[in-house]
């Protein structure tokens, strides 16, 4: 999965930079606060002060690792949604520091 961006961890979620050839954005994953059920996010996502997603808490089938998997959709996106997990890229020794890696649909 290719890296389309990097964040690090802060005290309410996380923040960085999304990058992709036509997108250059600040991005802030931020705790969702008002989350009264469990199908809602548990973290909503914004992109240059905009809000364009939200981002769920799940386990891994295989490792039983807790990892954060985000959902955006914003017109500078095209007509798809963008899937993406926050993980550890090739040379990254930060706990803190995450890649957005693209989750392609087929």
């Amino acid at each position: 999965m290719p890296a389309i961006g990097y964040v690090t961890k802060t005290e309410t979620g996380f923040k960085g930079q999304l990058r992709t050839i036509s997108v250059r954005a600040d991005i802030e994953i931020v705790a969702n606060r008002s989350k009264t059920n469990d199908k809602q996010p548990d973290y909503r996502v914004f992109a240059g002060g905009s809000e364009v997603g939200g981002a769920w808490i799940k386990t891994g089938e295989r490792s039983g690792n807790d990892y954060v998997s985000l959902s955006m959709a914003a017109p500078e996106f095209g007509s798809k949604t963008i899937y993406a997990n926050l993980g550890r890229a090739a040379g990254q020794d930060d706990e803190d520091s995450f890649a957005i890696l693209w989750n392609p649909e087929d």
